[in-house]
């Protein structure tokens, strides 16, 4: 081809990465993945790019590039009146003039050969802009131009050309330039015209190399929606969304850890109006209860991801779409991550809320942060001259004309939209707490109230009344000693994983199940298993609400708790992570829906029917055996054999040869694969007969809450006792030394999970003087106690 550099078309063959002056990212990108991905089996759609170089002609031969100087020439972006007023007039200007003869007749001969490519007389094809600053490590420009979807015919694709040159000057490109310190002419739009995927009649989505929210970099975050991606770019939909383990996957396990349904209440299709060739429609309540992709397409994108991240050596943004004529997958574009994959990892930065008020609005957290203000509601872009810096910004959805205002605003809060919306990603590059997808945010809050936005307690975030106190605690991991006694995290909650592995530790000593049974699962193990018996027809109902795409009941409950436990052992691996089996009293099951068929009330739940003894009774075993499944999923399935297990209040050795029968016949048998089996040690017995528990167990996880109850006779649910209950008690430290010494000489390991190494410095320097192997934390007391523990280690020379 003649020189490249005063090419007005390029085809995406002979593009690069280099190319970026050219081409810009997304063509450079597109153009580097058809060359090079194509032949490891990424399907990329062909196309061309209108090239940089033939923009600046455009500007250059039809004296706009001094027009709009003149028109910017007292430009004021912090004026909202004022940046609308010259966003309007520039791209006025630049749809009155004429693109050269030239060059129009260059992207006819390319849009000709395209579709004789495919077949057809006038192809659909997607127009993008490209711009040559957009997707740099440091800048997004996330959406800053416009898209023009099933463009079919030569005047269509030449008039779809002329609004993307236009669309560099659209008031919110025009501010986010400024924002970032670009000259408005050391940026350059290239055009993308890329052949359509027919994702209108199927499905389409973004997908991240990397964890948006903590930075984590071991998964695939992949979002999904019914018909053309512009809604999910947009926010206009909440998605499905899956998280997929990338060290697992890449040794071939199918290791989806995490599963959750969206609401997909509308999807886009082509319209056969000519002055708007797309239009959205209501999704059927079917399809909507529904995942929009299958687990097959699920691990092949991630697999996808895998390779387009391999190839660029970065964390990689990427936009997919499913073809439903040929049924066939697709990646229609990719650029870099631009913010986690930015942050300092040797700093960790907790936001910690000091107080609660009343709930307002519930919705997805974007970022881990706080933050609060002044409400103001936005129904639409006429209001946005009223908003204020440090005003919570709350609205239908954040389209990317907000910007001006997004970047002033102490939080945003949205009706719809996923983690992957525009909304959620300039909110981010921002660093303003976000929470999207609460669909009723502009009913509940009125403006000039003040509220708090609460992000940091994981993948829920909460709008709460009033201005509430918070903190920020800024740690520098460089210098956090390591620890010869392992330091590990007491987890239950999967949505704070990522974000908690980040936190200096030697893996996870106890994550509990509980949490993700009552928050995921929500229903009664046994009323699941009798679901088709079940005679009261509410709470069917109930039932059938929350697993509505599960025609077997049963299953539902193992994948749940499948996902919640692979989503920790993911974020950990390949790290011990130990699990321990479902430890709810009776009246903490009964609480669970169908729970009081089936749960017996007792006096002392607490002394009650709870741990090992449920397992093998004939009113729970079926239930257990769902446990099983999932931890056998978990390992198997997902590849997680950094996973253990452990049984909790195992009041006899026989009770524990019981429990392993049963796991054995579920497939899994200790000692198989890997499998270890560990114990709790909270009931004298365990102390006291510690040498035979050794014998069927592979370690020991002192449980010190119940040892201390139960070594000095308390209930701990009683108030009026309670000031007796201390782990610093002679009795009870006797009992931990003395089963530290018989798991030693058994050669078997021994941990400690409970809050007393946190509560009492002096019992954790007592832990390390006896030799124990790991102390269990909660996640906000880990840096003080490795401080603690590594300074009596250095006075004891370990």
């Amino acid at each position: 081809m003649k020189n490249r550099k005063t090419a007005f078309v390029i085809p995406f063959k002979d593009l690069r990465i280099e190319d970026i002056p050219l081409a810009g990212g997304k063509n450079a990108s597109l153009g580097e993945m058809y060359r090079e991905l194509k032949t490891k089996g990424v399907d990329v759609p062909n196309g061309f790019a209108v090239t940089a170089f033939a923009y600046k002609h455009f500007m250059s031969v039809t004296g706009l590039k001094e027009k709009i100087k003149d028109i910017l020439s007292d430009l004021k972006t912090k004026d909202t009146r004022n940046l609308m007023a010259h966003g309007k007039k520039v791209r006025e200007a630049i749809l009155k003039a004429k693109i050269p003869e030239e060059i129009e007749k260059e992207i006819i001969i390319h849009y000709k050969k395209l579709s004789r490519e495919y077949k057809e007389k006038y192809t659909d094809v997607a127009v993008r802009s490209s711009a040559t600053a957009e997707d740099l490590p440091d800048a997004s420009f996330a959406g800053q131009q416009d898209t023009y979807l099933n463009i079919r015919g030569e005047e269509k694709i030449l008039e779809a050309c002329k609004k993307s040159f236009a669309s560099l000057f659209t008031d919110r490109a025009i501010s986010y330039r400024e924002e970032k310190g670009f000259n408005h002419f050391d940026v350059s739009l290239s055009i993308g015209v890329q052949k359509m995927v027919r994702s209108d009649i199927s499905s389409s989505g973004i997908m991240f190399s990397i964890d948006t929210e903590s930075g984590f970099k071991e998964v695939v975050y992949i979002t999904s929606i019914y018909g053309l991606g512009e809604n999910i770019v947009q926010g206009a939909v909440n998605p499905d969304e899956f998280y997929v383990h990338k060290p697992t996957l890449k040794k071939g396990y199918k290791s989806i850890v995490s599963k959750k349904v969206g609401d997909k209440k509308v999807r886009m299709i082509y319209s056969n109006d000519k002055s708007n060739p797309v239009k959205n429609i209501k999704v059927s309540k079917t399809e909507r209860e529904n995942y929009s992709l299958n687990d097959e397409e699920i691990l092949k994108l991630a697999k996808w991801a895998v390779i387009i991240e391999d190839h660029y050596k970065k964390p990689m943004d990427m936009e997919w779409a499913k073809d439903g004529k040929l049924n066939k997958l697709f990646i229609v574009q990719a650029r870099p991550e631009t913010v986690q994959s930015q942050k300092d990892l040797n700093i960790l930065e907790e936001y910690v809320l000091k107080e609660k008020g009343e709930i307002k609005v519930i919705g997805k957290s974007v970022g881990s942060r706080i933050g609060s203000g002044k409400v103001k509601v936005i129904k639409n872009t006429s209001g946005i001259h009223s908003f204020k810096k440090g005003d919570v910004l709350v609205t239908e959805m954040t389209d990317p004309d907000w910007e001006p205002i997004m970047k002033i605003a102490s939080a945003i809060v949205t009706n719809k939209g996923g983690r992957t919306s525009h909304a959620a990603i300039i909110s981010r590059e921002f660093g303003i707490p976000a929470i999207v997808g609460t669909n009723n945010a502009t009913e509940k809050l009125k403006s000039g109230e003040f509220v708090t936005v609460n992000c940091s307690e994981g993948e829920e975030g909460i709008v709460y009344a009033g201005k509430l106190k918070y903190k920020i605690v800024k740690h520098n991991l460089k210098k956090i000693s390591k620890t010869k006694t392992k330091i590990m995290l007491i987890a239950g909650t999967p949505e704070q994983a990522y974000e908690q592995s980040f936190i200096p530790n030697d893996g996870v000593g106890l994550a509990r199940e509980e949490f993700i049974i009552s928050s995921a699962i929500k229903i009664h193990p046994n009323a699941l298993i009798d679901f088709e018996k079940l005679k009261d027809k509410k709470l069917k109902d109930k039932i059938e609400s929350l697993t509505s795409n599960y025609k077997n009941k049963t299953q539902f409950y193992v994948d749940k708790l499948a996902e919640g436990i692979g989503t920790l052992a993911a974020a950990f691996y390949p790290k011990d992570v130990i699990v321990r089996t479902s430890d709810f009293k009776t009246n903490e099951y009964r609480n669970l829906i169908g729970g009081e068929l089936y749960e017996p009330n007792e006096e002392n739940p607490m002394m009650g029917w709870r741990g090992a003894s449920r397992y093998y009774h004939k009113s729970f075993i079926e239930a257990f055996k769902l446990e099983c499944y999932a931890l056998k999923k978990v390992r198997n399935t997902f590849g997680l054999k950094n996973v253990k297990i452990m049984i909790p209040f195992c009041r006899t050795v026989e009770e524990g040869k019981k429990v392993q029968e049963i796991m054995k016949s579920c497939g899994l048998k200790r000692g198989k694969d890997g499998l270890q089996i560990y114990v709790m040690c909270e009931i004298p017995s365990n102390v006291l007969l510690a040498d035979e528990f050794s014998k069927i167990f592979d370690g020991f996880s002192i449980g010190s809450n119940d040892l201390t109850q139960l070594t000095l006779g308390l209930d701990r649910d009683s108030e009026i006792i309670a000031g007796i209950s201390n782990e610093n008690d002679p009795a009870v430290k006797k009992f931990v030394s003395e089963v530290i010494e018989k798991a030693k000489k058994n050669k078997k390991k021994i941990g400690i999970c409970g809050q007393a190494p946190s509560d009492f410095p002096d019992f954790a320097k007592f832990l390390v003087e006896k030799g124990i192997d790991s102390i269990s934390l909660n996640p906000d007391s880990v840096i003080k106690t490795t401080l603690e523990v590594a300074s009596v280690e250095k006075r004891l020379k370990r």
